[in-house]
């Protein structure tokens, strides 16, 4: 059994900020994989079905994300499932937009999100899918960042994260995460110019 939590902040008002990435991976996955509708449960909105020949559990908490550890840690016991068997998706500030990496451990980096999962589960290897959204430049303007939508311009390479991400979760699962993050690059890549 895998649990694969986005973060994010419940509600329409935050449906399409940057600090909601998380979710909208979680979405694009249930999506694809013609997973049930989500129902309530642990605090959080949960879907289970199966991906490639691994049960899966999709999770939002929908706590706002300080308090997101709650729901992960809840179903982590339900589950009984083991911090190297989760997968959190969520925004990263100090990864360009548009980037994609894949870290197991560390610390939070200052992510409320990660941090109250860190409270919960201890500070766990559990992997994290960090999705870039880059920095604003300056310390002053991070809020307004995290909490603004994306723009148009930005809504196409997100359009194409999500195409992707669901496209090539599986590899993430069978333990082949370096694989999972050159696909997604690939993905992303603008289309070559032809040359004449």
């Amino acid at each position: 059994m895998w649990l694969l939590v986005g973060l994010g902040n419940p509600g329409q008002k935050y449906a399409d900020n940057r600090h909601n990435i998380g979710f909208m991976a979680i979405d694009a996955i249930a999506d694809k994989h013609g997973f049930p509708d989500f129902r309530t449960k642990f605090q959080g909105l949960l879907t289970e079905g199966r991906i490639g020949g691994e049960k899966v559990a999709l999770l939002k908490p929908q706590t706002y994300m300080n308090e997101s550890g709650m729901a992960v840690g809840a179903a982590a016991k339900f589950f009984k499932v083991t911090p190297n068997r989760i997968v959190v998706f969520h925004d990263e500030l100090d990864l360009a937009a548009s980037k994609l990496r894949i870290k197991v451990g560390g610390g939070h980096a200052g992510h409320n999100g990660l941090r109250s999962i860190d409270s919960h589960l201890g500070r766990a290897d559990y992997m994290r899918v960090r999705l870039g959204i880059g920095h604003p430049g300056d310390k002053d303007r991070v809020h307004g960042h995290v909490l603004g939508d994306f723009s148009k311009e930005e809504q196409k390479w997100v359009d194409a994260m999500m195409k992707s991400i669901p496209d090539h979760v599986g590899l993430i699962l069978s333990g082949k995460d370096n694989d999972f993050m050159s696909k997604v690059a690939s993905d992303l890549q603008p289309p070559k110019e032809q040359s004449v």
